[in-house]
């Protein structure tokens, strides 16, 4: 019997895709190999280093290099107020492959095309560190990113913020996914700001997208995570547990769906 390909599909979420590693951890703790990754905004970062061939002992290490510094600065844009220019050249530097044609493993981040008014996976050929900076570009925050054809891309999260449907495509028999934004926020009551509504407005309408995906995929893994933000770059020593943890929770039923 043919085995069944398997996909990993990764959310989105801020900082919080710190916990993205502890799950991957434990899959490599199972030898669990994926014959395709797809992945938005942080997801798109953690997924591009394992199709890159990164193993989640090497992205503990990148990941503890991460600050404000090496990922954003000022834009001078009226586009978005800060660029993420700085988290190209620190992936250039981290990254062992920057180029989709070179990946060990199939991967594909979704950005949003500003031009043509639609989602746009990015695959295949061309330069993994200007998708993964396309995938991670939130609306508004962040200028827009520059496509080799001139398109203008912003976080992918815009459409599909957790990839399911991306990694069927790509030929997955199974798909597991992790979401990093079905947990939701411990916060309670109502902002005081108009800026804290919009963003806990646009959490909630991020969650219901990944419940979506999340319906498509065999398996999902949910970090509790809840009481993180998704700007807490300096809390990554906590996320990188809870991840592991909830992937231990979810390893027996994942190694007897693949065996199936």
């Amino acid at each position: 019997m043919e085995r069944k390909k398997i996909g990993l599909a990764l959310s989105g979420g801020g900082a919080r895709g710190f916990a993205h590693i502890g799950v991957l951890k434990v899959f490599a703790e199972h030898n669990i190999k994926f014959d395709m990754i797809a992945g938005t905004s942080a997801g798109s970062i953690i997924g591009g280093a394992l199709a890159a061939g990164m193993s989640p002992a090497e992205m503990e290490t990148m990941a503890r290099k991460v600050g404000y510094i090496n990922m954003m600065r000022p834009s001078f844009s009226l586009r978005g107020a800060l660029s993420n220019a700085p988290m190209g050249n620190f992936l250039r530097r981290e990254l062992p492959v920057t180029r989709f044609e070179n990946l060990p493993i199939p991967f594909a981040a979704v950005a949003y095309d500003l031009n043509a008014a639609k989602e746009t996976i990015l695959s295949e050929t061309g330069d993994l560190v200007t998708a993964i900076r396309a995938s991670c570009a939130v609306p508004g925050a962040f200028a827009p990113v520059k496509g080799e054809n001139g398109e203008l891309f912003v976080d992918g999260g815009v459409t599909n913020v957790m990839p399911v449907d991306v990694v069927r495509k790509m030929g997955a028999d199974i798909v597991i996914a992790v979401d990093l934004l079905a947990c939701g926020s411990t916060a309670n009551g109502v902002s005081s700001t108009a800026a804290g509504i919009m963003i806990r407005s646009a959490m909630t309408l991020l969650r219901v997208s990944a419940s979506y995906q999340g319906d498509k995929a065999d398996i999902v893994i949910i970090p509790p995570i809840a009481h993180l933000r998704p700007d807490q770059i300096r809390k990554r020593e906590e996320f990188f547990p809870l991840g592991e943890a909830a992937a231990r929770e979810k390893i027996d039923e994942i190694l007897a769906f693949i065996e199936q």
